[in-house]
Parts: structure tokens; sequence; C-alpha cells
């Protein structure tokens, strides 16, 4: 059965990487949310996809020229505010686990001393499309789990993927295939699809093979899988 990533919470339901949108997808049933995270000018650990707050905030700039009180200030929709990765962390313990992606620049070390000060690296795994990221998650803790992340990668990234010590990789749904799987999988690599949104790419996801399905629509995919009597 494939496992559920609710991807920045509920993307497509509910304001994105807020914990309005982290409650909503552990109340559906996901088996993980995912994140992202950026540090602040002031060296604080926000979850927020985009290197500026244009987009889902009504405030302007980037992240990393601002503080933590000037990024708190602002409306990440429906008066949420941009929480920061402690937030995310006391939301999802006991309930679910993250997927973290290690997305603004040297984001590494306060990640990972956020999870081991909460001794929750059992529920966490560290994701990025930049492989020195994960590497260096890794040769901080080699028993931090963490996972690659690729757009349309070659056999050859995703063994080096392995090689760098994943137990994962995510891959985009439309560059998903049954050859990349089975490498995959030869490799003892878990295979996650990103980001299908619709009921019908999320079947075909599964039929691949995928071992999950990361979605901004969880609620729909988790209908299915009640439905066809594949979750309780």
């Amino acid at each position: 059965m494939a496992y559920v990533v609710g991807h920045r919470g509920a993307a497509g339901v509910m304001p994105e990487n807020t914990l309005k949108g982290f409650r909503y997808a552990i109340d559906l049933g996901v088996d993980y949310v995912e994140c992202d995270v950026h540090l602040t000018r002031d060296g604080h650990l926000v979850v927020i996809h985009d290197e500026t707050v244009d987009r889902t905030t009504n405030g302007t700039g980037r992240v990393r020229d601002l503080d933590l009180a000037a990024i708190r200030s602002l409306d990440a929709g429906e008066g949420e505010r941009i929480p920061t990765l402690d937030e995310v962390l006391d939301t999802i313990r006991g309930r679910t686990k993250l997927l973290c992606e290690l997305k603004g620049e040297g984001v590494e070390d306060a990640a990972v001393d956020a999870v081991l000060a909460r001794d929750m690296a059992a529920d966490v795994i560290f994701t990025s499309f930049h492989m020195d990221r994960i590497a260096r998650v890794k040769r901080r803790d080699g028993r931090l789990r963490v996972g690659a992340i690729f757009w349309d990668p070659e056999e050859e990234d995703i063994r080096r993927a392995a090689d760098l010590g994943a137990c994962g990789v995510g891959i985009h749904y439309r560059n998903l295939c049954l050859r990349l799987v089975d490498v995959a999988h030869d490799l003892g690599l878990d295979v996650r699809a990103w980001n299908p949104d619709t009921l019908h790419e999320q079947q075909a996801m599964i039929a691949l093979g995928a071992d999950g399905v990361s979605t901004n629509r969880p609620d729909i995919l988790l209908r299915y899988l009640r439905e066809q009597g594949m979750r309780g």
C-alpha cells in the first residue's frame, strides 16, 4: 500500500507550509507531511518554499534578508503566519512523520540541530535536490535518514543517491517510469512520486509501483484508498 505525503501540508486545499495546512493533512490521516526550510537574517529556521515571501504572503523581500519578527508579521494566507521548524516539529510529534526539504542555502546544521534537540530523528527524513546537502546531514550523524529529490533523473543519479546513504528518492510524477522504479528498488531505495494532484495521476503512480505519493491533494488520494479498502 502506498504511503501518502501531504505536500507543504495540503497546498491544494490550505495555505501552503502553514500550521493550519499541516493540521488539516494530519487530520486527514497522511503518513507524512512535507515542508521546506529557509534561514532568516537572524538565523532562525522558518518553513516556506520560496526564497522570497512575495508569492505566499502579503509581504515582499528575500527570506534571508528579513529577521524573524518581520517574517512573523506577515499573513501567509487565511490569517496564518509563517511557522518555524520548531513549531512544525511540535505539531507533528506523535501524530505523523515529516519530510523536511532543505530548501535554503546553509540550513543543514540548523535543521539537524532542531530535530536532534527534540529527539525526533526517527520522525524526520531530510530531503533535497542538492546532493551536497544530504551528504552533509549524513556526515553529521549517519543514523539520520535522508532522501534525494529529482525532476528527471538518470539511472546514475539514483545510484549516487544510494551511495550517499539515501533511504529513498522522490521523482516528479511526469518522469517516473517502471525502469526508474526498478533501478531504485534494486538499490534498496524507496520511491516517492511527486506531485500528482488528480486521482487519475495518483492511480497511475500506484500502478507504477511507487512506494509513496506526495501530493497537494492528499484528500483525493486518501478518499480513494479508503474506498478501495486500502486504508482504515
